[in-house]
């Protein structure tokens, strides 16, 4: 058996590779696939087996490109050497990888190798800034908030106080006026406490099947839109009970599916509005920059008009909405709630097709 065998590599050096989000392949000195982990296997839609002694190069475009790559490694000129290459698939497009080859301190001259799929690279970083932008909307909605709450109440107090002093001869007139501030002022103070609801409410654990969820939520839409909107379910029944707040999950799937059945309000006038719930287990996930073994990937889609592009962007910013009389907050708090259950919440749209994603760690 040669040093440059798979079998020289010991098992327990390379376990910990399984573990990474990241595609990870070893290769000997001749360019040979020693060992691959499992996101690996599913980047290159194959298995260690039958990867094993075939050249990496061989599955590029460019083959040249990548064996100059791990050469420049090996000869230690660079710390790690990163390119991006187009990775080749039987009768697909092909698919480019951001390549990072980096020597390992062995005698046999190995080679360690991280693909990364350009686009899984960028949504994971689109991931972050949402995050991170949600976590800076959050505090200012909430200081923003009591900022407002204070003074309304003296607004209002001092109406009722004004409405009290009014002479009987003018009462009914002026009272008319009293009565504007103070129903205004309540408007204001429900959307204040809209805003603060999500920080106030306490985290009612217990066990969620995320079906009754669906369920429930499907009732609630079909009861407002009885006609002209279908409601289909595309259920994976294998999936496991989680911990979590019904209620909220409720909540969010709900503004959701509320704002699609007003986006459908043509199709349903037609009578072929439909909107789909579909549930499947989705492996090695990161989540909220956390890695999971097991996520629900819970897909709530409508067959509308898409999102408005200019705000496609912004929807899950307070205060934007992409029609008349929304309040623009159904999908803030849909995204607050997600996330308060280690989640995240993603939308890709366009006429004809919307499709929301929620992605929960499971147990």
């Amino acid at each position: 058996m040669t040093p440059d065998s798979p079998a020289s590599i010991r098992p327990a050096e390379l376990a910990g590779l399984d573990l990474l989000a990241s595609a990870v392949v070893l290769v000997d000195s001749g360019g040979h696939i020693v060992y691959v982990n499992a996101a690996a296997e599913n980047l290159l839609e194959s298995s260690l087996k039958a990867l094993a002694r075939q050249q990496l190069a061989a599955l590029f475009a460019m083959p040249q490109e990548l064996e100059h790559i791990v050469a420049q490694a090996r000869e230690h000129k660079f710390s790690d050497v990163r390119q991006e290459l187009a990775l080749e698939r039987a009768g697909r497009e092909a698919l480019h990888v951001h390549i990072i080859a980096s020597a390992m301190d062995r005698p046999d001259g190995a080679v360690l190798i991280e693909l990364r799929e350009i686009v899984q690279q960028m949504k994971q970083d689109r991931e972050e800034r949402l995050l991170d932008q949600s976590q800076v909307n959050k505090e200012l909605i909430r200081n923003l908030a009591h900022e407002i709450k204070n003074p309304l109440g003296g607004i209002r107090g001092a109406a009722q106080l004004l409405e009290m002093e009014l002479p009987p001869l003018h009462l009914t007139q002026l009272r008319e006026y009293t009565q504007v501030i103070i129903k205004e002022a309540d408007r204001l103070q429900t959307l204040v406490d809209r805003l603060l609801a999500p920080h106030r409410r306490p985290h009612i654990v217990g066990d969620v099947n995320i079906h009754e969820v669906l369920e429930r939520v499907r009732s609630l839409i079909l009861a407002e839109f009885p006609l002209g909107l279908t409601i289909r379910r595309d259920y994976d029944a294998s999936l496991p009970e989680f911990r979590g707040d019904k209620e909220q999950l409720i909540q969010a799937v709900l503004n959701i599916a509320h704002n699609a059945a007003h986006a459908l309000a043509a199709r349903i006038e037609q009578g072929d509005a439909e909107i789909v719930f579909r549930t499947r287990v989705a492996r090695q996930m990161t989540l909220a920059k956390v890695r999971y073994q097991l996520a629900l990937d819970l897909h709530i889609i409508d067959n509308g008009p898409g999102i408005p592009s200019q705000i496609r962007d912004r929807i899950f910013y307070p205060l934007v909405s992409g029609r008349d009389g929304g309040s623009g907050l159904g999908l803030t708090l849909a995204q607050t709630f997600v996330q308060q259950h280690m989640g995240v919440i993603e939308c890709e749209s366009r006429p004809g097709l919307t499709d929301f994603r929620i992605l929960l760690p499971l147990p």
